[in-house]
């Protein structure tokens, strides 16, 4: 079986790497190119539709090693297929024709119903701490709607550098695989295999300096994805596996839950752009495009890691201390570049205080 595992991913790669110009290729010749503007970093126009190459390499390695797997859920692969197709369709259309986002917002939820009710993937429980099971019931539903939409555009988000995308998701996809090995799930190892694949083999051309972008198609798609395996991996949610979805994706999320508290905190609407955000942060911080990169991929395996360490914790308390020490670290973190304001910054300047009336005595 890790044999077959081994020939997926390397067929995802390897056709990822094939089909990457030649979608480039399609990009320039349908004129889904993206034009630099005052928010963007890149000061020449970009092919887009990097995603249709990630999306057709998943599809095609899929087919190739599917017939030798018998111990999948082809219900739940079918549904990820399907949905994922909706979610490459709007996000191509919307490379080229820059499409409103209530229209973009009726699709991913239209491809989220696919994987609800057509692969009858749910959120079904949570073991809140200190007390019962609560079962989601008819939260279910909603819940994981919002999960998947929400990881989904999240992850559009922070596609603001090359290979930023597409490499977090990279990591997020390779703990999710380790995971699901520890778990011995087989449906999400194999169809994380080949996502991982996909990744890979597209950032052959995306890392800097990128030669196209993923644009929508490629970024939702891969939010889309990891939406949908991270609930997959853990459908029964207890105190500490909920929290393992969330550290994996730790770096769209937490770079979300920032702008909306910085649009919040500068009476902005949530839906105005910025560049405020993590890459922005950093390249302001004097980082080059490159070492903005590889930093944002050492938060992410610092993430990744702490899902995996954490999965294996029973104890309560100490995944309760675990947390914390993480909450604490991501905000003395934000609050070091300025990702909320470069004024407002409550936990360092109480350190710094503190620090102050101590080495007075």
């Amino acid at each position: 079986m890790v044999f077959l595992y081994g020939i997926g991913f390397l067929a995802a790669c390897l056709l990822a790497i094939c089909l990457t110009p030649v979608v480039k290729r399609f990009a320039f010749l349908v004129g889904a190119v993206d034009k630099p503007n005052q928010r963007k970093v890149h000061t020449r126009i970009m092919p887009r539709l990097g995603g249709l190459a990630i999306f057709i390499a998943f599809v095609g390695a899929f087919f190739v090693i599917a017939p030798a797997v018998d111990d999948y859920n082809v219900k739940v692969a079918s549904a990820l297929l399907i949905g994922g197709s909706i979610i490459v369709l709007i996000g191509a259309l919307d490379d080229r024709f820059d499409l409103s986002p209530r229209v973009k917002l009726a699709a991913e939820i239209v491809a989220a119903l696919v994987i609800v009710f057509y692969g009858d993937i749910q959120i079904e429980l949570l073991n809140l701490p200190f007390g019962d099971a609560f079962e989601t019931r008819w939260l279910s539903i909603p819940l994981t709607i919002l999960w998947i939409v929400g990881v989904t555009n999240a992850v559009n988000l922070i596609d603001g550098l090359d290979g930023l995308a597409g490499g977090v998701s990279a990591i997020a996809t390779g703990t999710i695989l380790v995971m699901a090995i520890i778990m011995g799930n087989p449906t999400v190892i194999v169809l994380s295999v080949l996502l991982l694949g996909s990744v890979i083999g597209f950032l052959f051309y995306n890392f800097h300096p990128a030669k196209i972008f993923m644009g929508d198609s490629g970024a939702l798609f891969l939010g889309f994805s990891l939406a949908t395996l991270s609930v997959l991996g853990f459908k029964q949610a207890t105190v500490v596996s909920f929290i393992v979805p969330i550290l994996i994706l730790g770096v769209p999320l937490s770079d979300t839950f920032f702008a909306i508290v910085r649009r919040k905190v500068n009476k902005l609407p949530i839906s105005v752009a910025d560049k405020n955000h993590l890459h922005h942060c950093l390249l302001q911080f004097g980082f080059s495009h490159r070492k903005t990169v590889l930093v944002i991929y050492g938060i992410s395996l610092f993430f990744g890691t702490c899902a995996i360490v954490l999965s294996q914790t029973t104890l309560l308390w100490v995944t309760l201390v675990f947390v914390a020490v993480i909450l604490l670290i991501l905000q003395l973190g934000a609050e070091w570049i300025g990702i909320v304001s470069k004024s407002k910054r409550p936990v360092i300047n109480l350190f710094l205080r503190v620090r102050s009336k101590s080495t007075s005595k």
